[in-house]
């Protein structure tokens, strides 16, 4: 299993501050899981704080906001990927499609975020994604993207 935390998030996904959704990411494999799955699944989270650019002035998070922390997340595995092909870069990512996103509840200022993310199809530079955000046991959102990457 690898972890990232922090600036070593930095590694992994293009964004920066202060557009920058993801502060944990966690990849690898698990028991129970094969190779193949533990490159296509990842965790990650984001604690809601002021400063936060999708932060409403009623103390939650926009649902903007958890779209573009699911993407990000997306977007760290596809870094991870590219890192253990020997990439120097991140590969830069953009959202083709939003489908299915479904949010329950909007997060609030200093909860924590833990999110999976896991790829699907891929054909050419698109590639399926589905993502699940939760606040401690509750789900609060769901998401399904096509995700554009740059070769």
């Amino acid at each position: 299993m690898v972890r990232y935390e922090g600036e070593d998030i930095k590694q992994l996904i293009p964004q920066r501050e202060p557009f920058m959704m993801v502060e944990e990411f966690e990849a690898g494999k698990h028991h129970d899981m094969s190779d193949k799955q533990a490159d296509q699944i990842a965790m990650t989270g984001l604690t809601v704080r002021l400063g936060n650019y999708f932060l409403l002035p009623c103390g939650e998070m926009a649902e903007t906001g958890l779209i573009e922390h699911l993407a990000q997340s997306c977007s760290a595995l596809a870094g991870y990927k590219a890192i253990q092909k020997s990439a120097t870069e991140p590969p830069v990512g953009m959202i083709a499609e939003v489908k299915h996103f479904t949010c329950h509840r909007r997060p609030k200022l200093e909860e924590l975020i833990e999110s999976s993310v896991s790829f699907g199809f891929s054909f050419g530079s698109m590639t399926l994604a589905q993502g699940v955000s939760y606040v401690g046991d509750e789900l609060i959102a769901e998401i399904e993207l096509k995700i554009f990457m740059q070769s």
